[in-house]
């Protein structure tokens, strides 16, 4: 028998997606970098393991890696330290630890709409329960602050963010990012920010950390995306000390300790590649601007420039007759023409009539996949 905390939960629509990938398919769905991690990092791991760096490790991961992560974050908050982090078993791990100890039963959660696929799942499965707020293409996918004040009332606790966003790119402001710090202090709530997209960002984007601006804040990232390590899991938390010690305790009972060779590949990483970084970032930068501008060409779509992330998440508006295209039957329809991408609203209600295309293929591929678009979108009026 189920427990009542799986009732409805269900795979992704994104994982649902990616299984109707064939090998002829221009895959746009999945957020997977077509990069292979840097070279001194793989060889980092085979050293490790030759070494015998096979065992249990420290819980929240090897001091060196902490103290390098916690070297890369001083640009946020300048007094983080080794003992402010825990190293985990991917992003999503660092997001299920902070969802088992600051997510209170009965409570309501700040979730963004649309949002990460995995907020939604892990709120309800610590038996509380979701106020989305609204992100919209009309205000640059940021949070409304005075719409998201009116929405905390007693029972919310916590509020999840997510800049640079999965799935739209916005990006808050330093602005947006004070004003929600106020209202979180004001009301005493814990604030878990997923910054795993903190370096993907573009030619005049700055990214506004939460981390050591608010007492009550606690960090999500990831070396998944920014070193193309997908498969490797690892992921990292950063906070306040009062807040890491019960994450740990979470963490902990869930996993033990990270993988042990895995984190002196994240370590070499960090200390020998940053021109990977840049490179992987410059060449997205130009895949952005030419599926912004090919979508855009595109009657019955309009595309938001993502100042971050390697995600479109254009609008449409298509009619067959007189009934407006949803964003299922679309993307649908376009994995049959072998054109794989996401629904908007795998990403919450407010996704509908948007599609996600993650620009994480090759440029030929990207103009392949609007070339099938642009085919599809004729057999609609506008």
């Amino acid at each position: 028998m189920f427990t009542s905390r799986m009732q409805g939960i269900e795979l992704s629509g994104l994982r649902k997606m990616f299984e109707l990938a064939t090998d002829d398919s221009v895959n746009l769905g999945l957020g997977e970098p077509d990069f292979q991690p840097p070279m001194e990092a793989i060889k980092a791991v085979e050293e490790a393991m030759r070494m015998g760096f096979n065992k249990y490790g420290p819980t929240n991961g090897i001091e060196p890696l902490r103290e390098a992560i916690s070297s890369r974050l001083r640009r946020y908050w300048k007094n983080v330290g080794p003992e402010n982090i825990v190293v985990t078993s991917s992003g999503s791990e660092a997001l299920f630890s902070c969802a088992l100890t600051f997510i209170e039963q009965n409570s309501k959660v700040l979730i963004p709409d649309p949002g990460f696929v995995l907020y939604k799942p892990q709120t309800q499965m610590m038996g509380a329960s979701c106020n989305e707020y609204g992100l919209t293409m009309e205000n640059q996918f940021r949070p409304d602050i005075e719409s998201l004040e009116r929405m905390v009332n007693d029972d919310t606790h916590v509020m999840i963010l997510n800049s640079p966003s999965n799935p739209t790119g916005g990006m808050i402001t330093k602005q947006d990012r004070d004003d929600i710090v106020d209202i979180a202090r004001e009301h005493d709530m814990i604030l878990i920010s997923d910054e795993v997209y903190d370096t993907m960002i573009y030619s005049g984007a700055v990214h506004h950390s939460f981390l050591g601006v608010y007492e009550k804040a606690v960090i999500a990232n990831s070396f998944s995306k920014i070193y193309a390590m997908t498969g490797w899991r690892m992921g990292y938390l950063a906070g306040p000390d009062d807040l890491i010690s019960k994450l740990k305790l979470a963490h902990y009972h869930m996993v033990a300790c990270p993988s042990t060779p895995m984190q002196y590949g994240a370590l070499a990483a960090l200390r020998k590649s940053n021109k990977y970084i840049k490179k992987m970032v410059a060449e997205f930068q130009e895949r952005r601007d030419l599926i912004t501008k090919r979508v855009n060409s595109i009657d019955g779509f309009s595309a938001f420039t993502p100042p971050g992330t390697f995600y479109s998440f254009p609008n449409f508006e298509l009619y067959d007759g007189n009934e407006r295209l949803n964003a299922s039957d679309l993307s649908m329809e376009l994995a049959g023409k072998g054109l794989i991408s996401s629904p908007g609203t795998t990403f919450g209600s407010n996704g509908e009539y948007h599609l996600r295309f993650s620009f994480v293929n090759s440029k030929d591929q990207i103009s392949k996949g609007m070339d099938i678009l642009e085919e599809v979108s004729r057999n609609y009026t506008k």
